[in-house]
């Protein structure tokens, strides 16, 4: 499920590396940039409703699967643990039950083997469906973030706005001042906005 989740939030870093949102201004006005931390958008608590309540509903989605490669995982490393000591058995001194051993071993590395082979397959269905089902449901949801950024710069005369998560990645983003840093009042304007036509499409 890490791995899962940690490529569910490569796509999600991925969605918004090209952000940024230019206004119409008067020759040589001062120009007014915002910082906006878009991996605070998942945040249960503290995050964009919509966009938390639809991600939870992915991964809950999946929960028994994702359940089940772990379990998997805890298998592989009970093997791996088991055939390690059975190694250290049989390579003991004056030991006189090495058939017994070797038959033993050969059992456990066969299913070692089936199982790492079932997992490999499994993991990278999962992965897949995974990421087919959270670009349906997220899809639309983050266009309308986009449009919402787009909206949210406009009233508040912001002449550009920037994925502040994404220059912090890319080694760009080495001091800022915190007023530039909207990323709250950005979330604030969001959740209160009207419920839009967005809507997430029923779990399979």
């Amino acid at each position: 499920m890490k791995k899962i989740r940690l490529f569910t939030v490569g796509l999600i870093i991925a969605a918004f590396s090209a952000l940024s949102i230019f206004a119409q201004t008067q020759p040589n006005p001062p120009s007014k940039i915002g910082l906006i931390n878009t991996l605070a958008f998942g945040d249960a608590k503290a995050g964009i409703t919509k966009y938390a309540t639809a991600m939870s509903g992915v991964d809950n989605g999946f929960k028994v699967e994702l359940d089940g490669l772990k379990t998997m995982v805890t298998r592989l490393q009970t093997l791996e643990t088991e055939l390690t000591n059975l190694q250290k058995q049989a390579a003991t001194p004056g030991q006189t039950n090495a058939a017994q051993l070797q038959t033993t071993y050969n059992t456990k590395i066969e299913e070692y083997d089936k199982l790492g082979r079932e997992y490999k397959f499994k993991q990278e269905d999962v992965r897949t469906r995974y990421q087919r089902r959270r670009q349906e449901v997220m899809g639309p949801i983050l266009i309308d973030i986009g449009k919402a950024m787009q909206d949210f710069a406009k009233q508040r005369g912001y002449t550009m706005l920037f994925d502040a998560s994404k220059l912090e990645e890319g080694g760009v983003l080495l001091t800022i001042d915190e007023k530039a840093d909207v990323t709250r009042d950005f979330i604030t304007f969001y959740n209160a906005r009207p419920a839009t036509a967005a809507v997430t499409a029923p779990v399979k």
